[in-house]
């Protein structure tokens, strides 16, 4: 199957800024790398296969958060949660375990804004709806990671096994994930990708004030 088709305005767009992000980030992301190498220790990275299209996987780069482990399939849920560091919460909190994702950007693996790329067990337990989810190139950032995310992390907190974590994801996340990824397909333009875009900046900015879900009574 052929992979997600993109315009060359957004491919101009995603590689411009990228370029630009990684000029200005260079400097402190070096720094943020001295700092983890002498905290957390190696690896520094973590590389794992993600799906760019169905039957297309592409190695997706991210900081390292958690402890390392022999096995570590799957989502990360509340089985997971005593494995991520200290640190690691920070970069997750602030997304800054993402950066190394510029390099996706540059590769043409992913996109700044779209689906986040899926894992191949997903997507081939929901062959249909990948395939129509994944005609956009996966991103960075998007209408579902934006208005989702922190509910989809709420629910897999919750989950105390491998296997509850992956019915909860397959259930509950999925579904309401792939609607709002085919609702940004249906208006997709480089204006509501740079709305997109300008909603996750602010949101990084103002995470300190805001408190996870976790940590809220229901």
């Amino acid at each position: 199957m052929a992979g997600a088709r993109v315009t060359p305005g957004k491919r101009l767009l995603d590689v411009t800024v990228a370029l630009l992000l990684a000029l200005l980030l260079a400097l402190p992301f070096g720094i943020l790398l001295l700092v983890l190498l002498i905290v957390e220790g190696r690896p520094l990275f973590y590389v794992a296969e993600r799906m760019k299209a169905p039957g297309q996987p592409f190695d997706l780069w991210k900081l390292r958060t958690m402890k390392a482990a022999a096995q570590n399939a799957g989502v990360s849920g509340g089985d997971k949660s005593d494995r991520v560091t200290r640190t690691g919460r920070i970069l997750r909190r602030a997304r800054l375990d993402e950066i190394p994702q510029l390099w996706n950007v540059l590769r043409g693996d992913m996109s700044f804004v779209g689906p986040r790329p899926p894992l191949r067990l997903y997507v081939e337990r929901h062959p249909e709806l990948y395939a129509r989810v994944l005609r956009n190139r996966p991103g960075i950032t998007g209408l579902a990671s934006l208005h989702f995310h922190r509910h989809e992390e709420w629910i897999l907190a919750q989950c105390k096994t491998a296997a509850e974590t992956d019915r909860a994801y397959s259930r509950r996340c999925i579904p309401r994930k792939a609607y709002l990824d085919l609702l940004y397909q249906e208006n997709r333009s480089l204006c509501f990708d740079l709305a997109l875009m300008a909603q996750t900046v602010a949101r990084v900015l103002l995470w300190r004030n805001r408190q996870p879900f976790a940590n809220r009574r229901s």
